[in-house]
């Protein structure tokens, strides 16, 4: 596969014999990181403890710098590659910095004795991951999050040019959760390792990953960039979300859209009306907005929870046809709603807008102050 560091040709993983997802062939370049995504019991966990050996394969072949990983020995393919699974691991005795020391296993011989390089590299690894400050504690008295930036720390300590993780962010906190992807990242950057690992959080996969594969209904349904994976509703058809939706872009996820016809009309822009459209999602009042430009962040939640929204083309004079279907909001909504949004040349038609919606004795919330325009 050309320059490929790791591959897996027409691999087909399962469990007694039976398979779960065939046909898995993908490669990666030396220091790109790959995350699988998909519904839980889809197989991304059997996929990679196929890939490290933890499970026999049933077909297929999986390469690592050329070499059939099936075919290597246990001692050289642990200098290469290191393993964060899921699964509780409950040493009895053991101290933080013991455990991470267990991964210079590849290096120290069949006594496992430590030198003064080995014990350099384990003091690096805890520092690599901020658990420096627990090193001296027992493995099993520490949370489930420091548990798993320990385990990452051992894995690191192997020194390895493959790092596979099976969903390394489920225990930990937003703040952690963002210094191990930065961790695995800057590793990948800087020293060229390899990353493979299956994140729930599909916002995060977006934002770390140079390839992502989809995993669904026994196969591989996707496999690409981020910005092949994130277009064209495929998250929405991955997981199957038919009330809700996610957005690639912004990385939220939103509830389903209120139902019925529009009883608010939000006159909002520049993120100043999402604080009301979710505020009435919760309600389940439904409700229309506009006028938004289409270069809006804001736009993307209206379109997914507002009804029929009337949207301009950015960098664009507002049409009379959008600002007539805006007064015609207006008029079937019992009441509107002023964002807060400032009033300026480029929204100008919104400020009318408002001014309309008082004419016609709609009331206003909230009760808007007098706006002085302002030039760009």
């Amino acid at each position: 596969m050309n320059d490929s560091f790791f591959s897996t040709d027409r691999l087909t993983v399962g469990y007694n014999g039976r398979p779960l997802v065939r046909d898995i062939s993908f490669s990666l370049k030396k220091g790109e990181i790959l995350t699988l995504i998909g519904p839980n019991g889809s197989g991304k966990s059997t996929i990679l403890k196929s890939i490290t050996r933890h499970l026999p394969t049933l077909s297929g072949s999986v390469w690592l710098d050329g070499k059939n990983v099936r075919r290597m020995g246990s001692r050289d393919l642990a200098s290469r590659l290191a393993v964060v699974l899921t699964d509780r691991i409950r040493p009895e005795l053991m101290t933080c910095r013991e455990l991470v020391s267990a991964g210079r296993y590849p290096y120290t011989g069949s006594f496992g004795v430590l030198t003064d390089h080995d014990r350099e590299v384990v003091a690096a690894s805890l520092a690599r991951v901020r658990a420096s400050d627990i090193a001296d504690r027992d493995f099993s008295a520490i949370s489930d999050g420091q548990r798993q930036r320990v385990l990452l720390a051992r894995a690191i300590a192997q020194e390895p040019e493959l790092i596979v993780l099976d969903e390394p962010t489920s225990f930990l906190d937003i703040r952690h959760k963002i210094e191990l992807l930065e961790i695995l990242g800057s590793m990948a950057r800087e020293q060229g390792i390899t990353v493979i690992l299956s994140l729930h959080e599909i916002d995060l996969a977006y934002k770390i990953a140079d390839k992502i594969a989809c995993v669904k209904d026994g196969r591989i349904r996707a496999y690409g960039t981020p910005e092949e994976i994130f277009t064209g509703g495929l998250i929405d058809e991955l997981y199957d979300i038919d009330r809700g939706s996610f957005h690639p872009l912004l990385g939220t996820v939103e509830l389903s859209r209120p139902e019925g016809k529009p009883r608010v009309f939000v006159v909002g822009g520049g993120g100043y009306g999402i604080p009301f459209y979710h505020a009435l999602q919760k309600r389940k009042i439904p409700f229309s907005a506009g006028i938004l430009f289409d270069n809006d962040l804001e736009y993307a939640v209206a379109a997914a929870l507002a009804q029929d929204p009337v949207c301009a083309h950015a960098f664009s004079p507002i049409e009379e046809a959008q600002i007539a279907r805006a007064r015609a909001a207006i008029d079937q909504a019992q009441a509107v709603i002023d964002s807060g949004c400032p009033i300026r040349q480029y929204n100008r038609a919104n400020g009318d807008l408002l001014t309309y919606a008082k004419k016609q004795g709609k009331p206003i919330f909230p009760k808007p102050e007098p706006k002085k325009e302002e030039t760009p």
